[in-house]
């Protein structure tokens, strides 16, 4: 069994400043940076996902932003595969699955932003084309959602997500607890 690392979306628009900050990114980001360098030193795959939103009516990661870049705290390093995409689903219309496969890649932890849609999505279709995937719960950030009227809190939305993810589409764990194999 091969395990990789994806780290999706970890980027500058997400942090204070940028176009769509999210709750306590920068903790998110220090875990996903610690599982990083585990994955460097043990020589696993690692893969970097980021979103490019190429639309007109776009709010955040355009094109020519620096919003779009990867964060400091995980950028890749060369070598290390970085996969771009346009859909909240990290498999959707790119090589991520191919990526993985000729890696011999079974196992996936994921990490990244935002919880409640492009890690839940890419997490999903993941566990449906078969990978065995772990989430590393605090390697992840979510921003505050509004439905019928209620507010509901990034930390609620971060928890409710994972919740629903560890129910039955993967194993949830922290980041130091998915660093060690």
């Amino acid at each position: 069994m091969s395990r990789a690392l994806v780290i999706v979306d970890i980027q500058n628009d997400y942090f204070p400043g940028g176009a769509h900050p999210l709750y306590e990114p920068e903790a998110a980001a220090a875990a996903a940076a610690g599982m990083l360098d585990a994955f460097r030193a043990s020589e696993e795959q690692i893969v970097h996902v980021r979103h490019v939103w190429d639309a007109p009516d776009a709010t955040f990661m355009r094109p020519g932003t620096d919003g779009i870049e990867i964060h400091h705290a995980v950028a890749p390093r060369a070598g290390e595969a970085v996969i771009s995409k346009e859909a909240p689903n990290s498999f959707l219309g790119t090589t991520l699955e191919r990526t993985l496969r000729d890696a011999g890649a079974d196992q996936l932890v994921v990490c990244g932003m935002m919880t409640s849609m492009c890690v839940d999505a890419t997490v999903r279709a993941a566990a449906d084309l078969g990978f065995s995937v772990s989430v590393a719960h605090d390697a992840c950030a979510a921003p505050a959602l509004t439905f019928g009227g209620v507010d509901v809190p990034a930390p609620s939305v971060h928890a409710a997500f994972i919740a629903a993810l560890g129910d039955g589409y993967a194993a949830v764990a922290s980041a130091q607890e998915l660093a060690g194999g």
